[in-house]
């Protein structure tokens, strides 16, 4: 197989596999080749999430319509790698039932361009290795990004919550240094974001010495041009008192807290091994709101874990009427092979869980609308990311991250003063404010 002169990044899942997906890309670019669309590319890579339900099969069925859809166009056959975290779940596996070029784990995707090498000579390559972030010195600089960017922080997860395989696919709970963030956040607002998203699969874990996440973010206020802070995802057993404290005192930090819980039962949350119960996650809420009362609140929910009952399901009914999401994300309980919740023998029916989450969805989806309808007739600085769909339309987000549609004489990275006119469910119209003369 000759070189490959174009690529292409597929990335599937969280904001962390977005992040990864920039860096991959910034990763074949510094190597000459040149950005393509799939079905043109000479080499392909599946940036992969093992979260979602049959996310391995996904796969799969992705590598064979893939190779058929550049056959049709152009008859030849791409090199496909298979990165994240299927990657690092299967492994050897995937050249078994796939016949790909590249396995390459979410921990060593930094030795990409060795593998495609390796490949191109005629050596298919796996590297599954879970080094302790030894990728992120091995990266390019930044390149030009979007208004709003996303940084990686801290990565892995010591939680181990008995659905989940982040532990397995993404190792332990480790870090960053802290001058390495600031340096890449720095560049990044070079290459022209104004806001900076900060990512973890717990990112409220972060820390260095006797820092943590809320003293990152006031050093990363500091930052000429960067007008706006987020971070994702967090879990409750690491919101300190600092970084609830730091959406009082930070006006760069966006009154948006994701914090998923769950489930609303007591007996629910501790077979998920969750460390936190019903009550100690409304009391955090109640003290995360006296600080910021305009805070929005987001969460996940798992609907039908092993032995979920009528009656737990409506506990956590009863806890999204109590906390009133701004944003939330549903999905029913599927079995990761390896982890403790796909042995338990009382699985729930699948059309039990279908019912339930459609009625969880409806609840969330009515609160989500009625937050939006609330912040009808404020005003808020909007940062315009992308064109809309009609002449002259941008849109952007919100300080509560809503979608915001606009039209005006303005460009995209622009931050604009509007008011907040009309709601839907899942975005809002904005009326540009013009100044009073003085």
């Amino acid at each position: 197989m000759s070189p490959p002169k174009t690529f292409h990044v597929k990335s599937f899942g969280c904001q962390m596999n977005v992040y990864d997906g920039e860096r991959m890309a910034e990763l074949m670019a510094a190597q000459g080749l040149t950005q393509a669309d799939a079905v043109d590319a000479d080499v392909v890579v599946l940036n992969t999430c093992h979260i979602r339900e049959r996310a391995t099969e996904k796969v799969y069925s992705d590598i064979g319509r893939l190779r058929k859809d550049q056959r049709r166009k152009s008859g030849k056959t791409p090199m496909i790698a298979v990165a994240g975290c299927v990657a690092q779940a299967e492994g050897e596996e995937i050249f078994t039932r796939a016949k790909v070029d590249i396995v390459v784990g979410p921990q060593a995707y930094h030795n990409l361009p060795d593998l495609v090498a390796k490949a191109a000579a005629g050596t298919p390559s796996l590297d599954t290795d879970m080094p302790l972030l030894s990728k992120f010195g091995a990266l390019p600089s930044r390149r030009k990004v979007a208004p709003s960017a996303f940084l990686t922080v801290q990565e892995g997860c010591d939680k181990f919550c008995t659905y989940c395989v982040v532990p397995y696919t993404r190792g332990a709970e480790i870090s960053r240094p802290f001058a390495a963030i600031v340096d890449e956040a720095k560049a990044l607002v070079d290459a022209g974001a104004r806001e900076i998203t900060l990512l973890g699969q717990n990112v409220n874990a972060w820390s260095e010495n006797e820092r943590g996440l809320h003293d990152l973010i006031r050093d990363l206020d500091r930052i000429p041009g960067l007008a706006r802070i987020r971070y994702t995802t967090s879990h409750p057993n690491d919101m300190t008192q600092g970084l609830i404290d730091a959406h009082r005192d930070i006006e760069s930090l966006m009154p948006f807290l994701h914090l998923p819980v769950q489930a609303g039962s007591d007996r629910v949350l501790k077979a998920m091994n969750r460390s936190h119960t019903r009550d100690s996650y409304l009391r955090l809420l109640d003290r995360v709101r006296e600080v910021r009362p305009d805070i929005a609140l987001s969460g996940d929910f798992i609907v039908g874990f092993p032995g979920e009952t009528d009656a737990e399901f409506e506990d956590t009914l009863s806890l999204v009427d109590a906390v009133g999401y701004a944003q939330a994300y549903s999905f029913k309980y599927s079995p990761r092979p390896g982890t403790p919740a796909a042995s338990i023998v009382e699985q729930v029916p699948e059309s039990v869980m279908d019912e339930r989450l459609q009625r969880l969805q409806a609840a969330l989806n009515r609160d989500q609308h009625a937050f939006n309808a609330a912040t009808v007739g404020r005003t808020c600085s909007v940062l315009l990311e992308r064109a809309g769909k009609l002449p002259g339309q941008l849109i952007g987000k919100s300080p509560w991250l809503q979608s915001v549609h606009l039209i005006g004489d303005h460009a995209i990275g622009d931050l604009v003063e509007v008011t907040l006119a009309a709601a839907g469910p899942n975005s809002l119209t904005g009326i540009e404010r013009i100044a009073e003369a003085a």
